[in-house]
């Protein structure tokens, strides 16, 4: 498997709320909980040893349920909330040491940060909003909406440069906090719940959007959510926080083959996994000779197409291919194994 290059390394972080944070880190790290710690110091918990590497030019999903510390998490990246102990590495720079003019510079050239609520400056039109990242960094105007142009065309906002804010929709206005992040070009994007406040349908054509542009641009990804779909979507490493605790992290198709706490196990148990799980992720080695009229899925596919694919037939196999080519071998009663929860299967036994 492919060696991913870290670029943001989050290490041993720890954050604590309250008049005296420090007094209170030693409580936590001798052992005490989110509940203890607010029972005998009267101090809030935010966030606990965590420790996650972000891949260069992949998405990484940090979600759980509110109050879990997802959203405190991705404040820290650009110093937006000062943590109580640890360290955040962009490059290898520890984002802890830099100076106020480094910050800025930080958050104007290498992060950009698409909002829940669109955070757009309503006196301004679609074209200044989408701007603005390169006019604060005071480059020149007619160049900044050019390049504005340029990538409110590429998410589907060609004509609406002069309208404003309050004349767009939703979806539209989120389409808008997207080019705007992505007008500055900067490596690294950070998404607070940046599709929740969307009606069901628009957030799943945002989702599409996003994966698109990620397919061309490669951009290095912190998606924060509540929602369990979404973040099975659009992952490539998904972290799972639970009072401001990593419960579990990895590849999406692992944790639901293979979760590592009963809460995990909870979490995902209504999930649809048919739609969710990848055929890759059950395959098994390719066995010699597969004949020519084996039937072929696509790793990608999900299991649900496999199934269909197979008609119902239970005692189908199929070639698993990778862009073309033979990589696996695809069994349908491991299939129909593969749908049934892990805690489930326990309590069958």
């Amino acid at each position: 498997m492919e060696q991913n290059t870290v670029k943001v390394s989050i290490r041993n972080l720890y954050k604590i709320f309250g008049p005296q944070p420090k007094s209170a880190l030693e409580q936590v790290k001798a052992g005490a909980d989110k509940k203890q710690l607010l029972e005998t110091s009267g101090h809030i918990l935010g966030l606990r040893n965590i420790n996650v590497d972000i891949s260069e030019g992949r998405i990484t999903v940090i979600m759980g349920l509110s109050g879990s510390g997802k959203s405190t998490l991705i404040r820290h990246l650009n110093r937006l909330i000062e943590p109580t102990d640890g360290a955040i590495l962009v490059d290898g720079i520890d984002v802890m040491e830099l100076s106020p003019s480094q910050l800025r510079s930080l958050r104007q050239s290498q992060m950009s940060m698409v909002f829940q609520k669109f955070a757009l400056l309503p006196h301004r039109s679609v074209l200044d909003n989408t701007a603005l990242a390169l006019r604060v960094r005071g480059e020149d105007e007619e160049a900044s909406q050019i390049e504005a142009r340029n990538w409110l065309e590429r998410v589907g906002l060609t004509g609406v440069d002069n309208h404003f804010p309050h004349q767009l929709s939703g979806g539209m206005q989120q389409r808008v906090g997207i080019a705007r992040a992505l007008v500055s070009n900067a490596p690294i994007m950070l998404m607070d719940e940046a599709f929740s406040a969307l009606d069901p349908l628009i957030r799943t054509d945002m989702q599409d959007l996003l994966l698109a542009l990620q397919k061309d641009l490669h951009k290095t990804i912190v998606f924060i959510t509540h929602d369990l779909d979404e973040a099975l979507k659009i992952a490539d490493h998904l972290v799972i926080l639970k009072d401001g605790c990593i419960v579990q992290q990895g590849e999406p198709q692992e944790i639901l083959l293979h979760p590592s706490d009963p809460y995990i196990e909870e979490f995902i148990s209504d999930i649809n996994r048919a739609r969710v799980l990848r055929v890759r992720s059950i395959m098994k080695p390719l066995p010699e000779p597969v004949g020519d009229g084996a039937l072929r899925v696509d790793g990608s596919a999900t299991l649900e197409c496999a199934i269909a694919l197979a008609d119902g037939d239970v005692d189908h196999g199929f070639v698993v291919t990778e862009e073309g080519k033979p990589a696996g071998w695809l069994e349908m009663r491991d299939l129909m194994k593969a749908l049934v929860p892990r805690q489930r299967e326990r309590s069958v036994k």
